[in-house]
């Protein structure tokens, strides 16, 4: 199973301004060059984000993009949820009309397991979390950059 480029990279980049919270707007091609991503691709990846209010926008010459709550309240699963657009990891788990052998199938089952299991793993993780987990692997390493 593989979680698609826009949910990655749109974790990284809530992590990236997750990381600079309270210090100000982030603009998108300071985080492209962090992350080496395309700020085209983050352009398009921050629309549903802010949509949902994970993000909120500064105009201006100091301007840029800033979470709209803070990284404790705001989970992985959260962020993943909205920019895969469901979670299940076969489409007969979402839609039971793709299959004719829906009523008999042994692992339909397990493939609902399979996605609830990592949804709640997920949904257990905030943002600050992942900083708090980076920070340690950072002072563990004795890393000479910063964290993302």
């Amino acid at each position: 199973m593989r979680l698609s480029t826009r949910s990655r990279y749109g974790t990284r980049m809530m992590l990236d301004i997750a990381e600079r919270y309270e210090k100000g707007p982030v603009q998108l091609g300071e985080i492209a060059r962090r992350q080496h991503v395309s700020a085209k691709y983050l352009e398009q990846i921050i629309i549903p984000l802010k949509q949902a209010n994970f993000v909120k926008s500064v105009r201006g010459a100091k301007g840029g993009h800033m979470l709209a709550r803070p990284p404790q309240e705001i989970t992985v699963a959260e962020i993943v949820s909205l920019l895969e657009g469901d979670h299940e990891i076969t489409e007969c788990a979402q839609n039971p009309d793709v299959c004719d052998l829906i009523e008999s199938c042994p692992t339909r089952l397990v493939w609902k397991q399979a996605a609830d299991a990592m949804y709640e793993r997920l949904g257990s993780i905030t943002l600050y979390d992942l900083l708090q987990m980076e920070r340690a692997r950072h002072d563990k390493e004795g890393s000479d950059g910063p964290c993302p």
